[in-house]
C-alpha cells in the first residue's frame, strides 16, 4: 500500500529523533554529539559560564549612574515657628519688640512628607570599576576553560566506553572462533575414537577443551554486555548502544612536536591559569585604587514637598560635583595588594610548571601509541604462524600424528594472539584520543580513522 503524506512526514520525524529511541549502530562521532547533549556534568558547566557571563554583563552598568526616587516621613517634637523677635534678634541688634507686634510665622509643622529624584554619577574611582569588569571577564574566562577541560575528559571517557564495547565483540568473536574450532576438532576426535584411531582420553580431552571454550565464550558474551550498559549510562540511552567502529591503528602519527606545540598553544588548562593571572592582576588594580579620591557628580529634584514656609524656601533641583579622599582605611590595603601580587607570582610559576607537566604528559602518551602501533605491526607475523601452527596440526591429528592436546593448544595460541593483537589496537585509540584532546583537536578523529592501517585478516576473519 502506498504510504500517505501524513505517514511519510511522521517517518520523518522519527527518523530525527535521540538514538535513544533505537538501537541502530553508532559511529563514535554521533555517540560524541549525543554525548556533549545529554552529559549532565557538561550541561552544569555550561550553565556555570551563564551565570558568571550574566555577572559580566551585570559590571557593565558600573560606568552608569545610579538614579532612585525616595521618599521621607519625619516627626519632629514641635512645630518649627519663627518670631520677629528671633529674627531682629539674630541681626545684631538689641531692641525689645513689643508683645503685640512680635507676630510668629510657622516654618514647618512637626510632619514632614518629601519626595524626591536622586542621581549619582561615578566620574572617577581610581580604575576601580575597570578593575571589576577585567575581574568578571577572567571569572568567564575560568568558567569557559573549565567547560572545555570538561570536554576534554567526556572526550576521553567517551572513548574508553565506546572502544571497550569494540574490544569486547572482538574478544567475544575470536572465543566463538576457539569455539568453533574447537568443536570441529571434538566431532573429529568422536569419529575417531569410534573408529579405533585414537584412546578415550583424547577425545576427553577434546570434550574438556570445547566445554571450557564455551565458558570463555559466555564470560566474553557476559563482558560484552556490561561494556554495552556502561556505554549506554554515559551517553543517557536506556537501550543498549551498538558501536559501528571498528579497532584500528595508523601506521604513523604526526611528529610528536606537532601534538607538543598545539597542547601548548590551545590546553584550556593553560587558558584557565590565564584567566587566573587576569583576576589576580585585577585585584591588585582594585587595591591600589583605594588610594586614589572618588570623583562623583549627583543631583536631586524635589517630587513632592509639604505646604509650608521651609518648602517654599527650599530650590526644586539641586546639582554638584563630590569628591572622596581616603585618608585612613581599615581595609589592609596595602596588605591585599601585597597578596595579589603574591598571588600573580604562583599563577606564573603554576603555568610554568603546567606547561612542562604537559609536555611530559604528551610525550608519555605518544610513545605508548607508537608502542601500540610496533605491537599490533609485530603480532601480523606471530598471528600468521599461529594459523598455520593450527592448520598443521588438525591436519596432523586427522592422520594420527598429533594429540588432541597440541590442537588445543593451537587453538588457543591463535585465541592469545589475537586478543594481544585486539589489546593493543585498543591501548592505541585510547592513547590517540586522549593526544587528540590534549591539543584540542578531537574533530580530527575521524582523519585518522580514514587514514587506518589494516592488519593483515585473522582467522576468526578467514573462518
Amino acid at each position: 500500500m502506498k504510504p500517505t503524506g501524513k505517514l511519510w512526514v511522521l517517518g520523518l520525524l522519527s527518523s530525527s529523533i535521540s538514538f535513544a529511541c533505537h538501537s541502530a549502530p553508532i559511529t563514535f562521532d554521533n555517540a560524541w554529539n549525543l554525548l556533549l547533549e545529554n552529559n549532565y556534568s557538561l550541561k552544569a558547566q555550561r550553565a556555570n559560564v551563564e551565570s558568571y557571563q550574566y555577572q559580566q554583563d551585570a559590571t557593565g552598568n558600573l560606568n552608569l549612574p545610579q538614579v532612585s526616587i525616595g521618599a521621607n516621613y519625619t516627626r519632629l517634637d514641635t512645630d518649627v515657628t519663627l518670631s520677629a523677635q528671633q529674627v531682629l534678634d539674630s541681626t545684631g541688634a538689641h531692641i525689645a519688640i513689643p508683645p503685640f507686634l512680635n507676630a510668629t510665622s510657622t516654618i514647618t509643622e512637626r510632619d514632614i512628607f518629601t519626595s524626591s529624584i536622586r542621581a549619582i554619577w561615578p566620574i572617577f574611582t581610581g580604575g576601580r570599576i575597570n578593575a571589576a569588569q577585567a575581574a568578571a571577564q577572567g571569572k568567564t574566562d575560568e568558567a569557559k576553560s573549565q567547560l572545555a577541560m570538561e570536554q576534554q575528559a567526556r572526550f576521553e571517557d567517551l572513548s574508553k566506553y565506546y572502544f571497550s564495547v569494540v574490544l569486547a565483540k572482538e574478544v567475544l568473536a575470536t572465543r566463538q572462533a576457539v569455539e568453533k574450532g574447537l568443536t570441529k576438532h571434538r566431532n573429529f576426535a568422536v569419529k575417531m575414537e569410534e573408529q579405533g584411531q585414537i584412546a578415550r582420553v583424547e577425545r576427553l580431552q577434546a570434550d574438556a577443551s570445547l566445554d571450557k571454550a564455551k565458558v570463555e565464550t559466555r564470560k566474553a558474551a557476559s563482558d560484552l554486555s556490561i561494556a554495552q550498559a556502561a556505554l549506554g549510562t554515559i551517553l543517557a540511552q536506556n537501550e543498549s548502544v551498538e558501536p559501528s567502529e571498528s579497532l584500528f591503528i595508523n601506521d604513523r602519527l604526526p611528529p610528536l612536536s606537532a601534538f607538543v606545540d598545539q597542547t601548548l598553544l590551545t590546553y584550556p588548562g593553560l587558558d584557565l591559569l590565564d584567566a587566573k593571572h587576569k583576576q589576580a592582576s585585577s585585584l591588585i588594580k582594585a587595591e591600589k585604587g583605594k588610594y586614589y579620591p572618588e570623583v562623583y557628580l549627583y543631583g536631586d529634584y524635589s517630587l513632592y514637598e509639604d505646604d509650608s514656609l521651609a518648602s517654599q524656601m527650599k530650590p526644586d533641583w539641586m546639582v554638584g560635583v563630590g569628591v572622596n579622599i581616603p585618608l585612613i582605611e581599615s581595609t589592609g590595603r596595602s596588605e591585599k595588594v601585597k597578596a595579589a601580587q603574591s598571588m600573580v607570582t604562583q599563577v606564573d610559576a603554576l603555568k610554568s610548571q603546567a606547561k612542562q607537566d604537559l609536555s611530559l604528559l604528551v610525550q608519555k602518551t605518544y610513545l605508548e601509541a607508537q608502542q601500540a602501533i610496533d605491537e599490533v605491526q609485530g603480532l601480523e607475523s606471530s598471528i600468521a604462524l599461529a594459523n598455520e601452527n593450527l592448520r598443521l596440526r588438525e591436519k596432523a591429528f586427522t592422520q594420527g600424528l598429533s594429540s588432541s592436546l597440541d590442537v588445543v593448544d593451537a587453538q588457543l595460541y591463535v585465541a592469545s594472539v589475537e586478543t594481544q593483537q585486539s589489546a593493543a589496537r585498543f591501548r592505541y585509540l585510547i592513547s590517540l584520543t586522549k593526544l587528540l584532546a590534549l591539543s584540542s583537536e578531537m574533530n580530527s578523529f575521524t582523519q585518522y580513522q580514514h587514514t587506518a592501517y589494516t592488519p593483515t585478516s585473522t582467522s576468526k576473519e578467514a573462518n
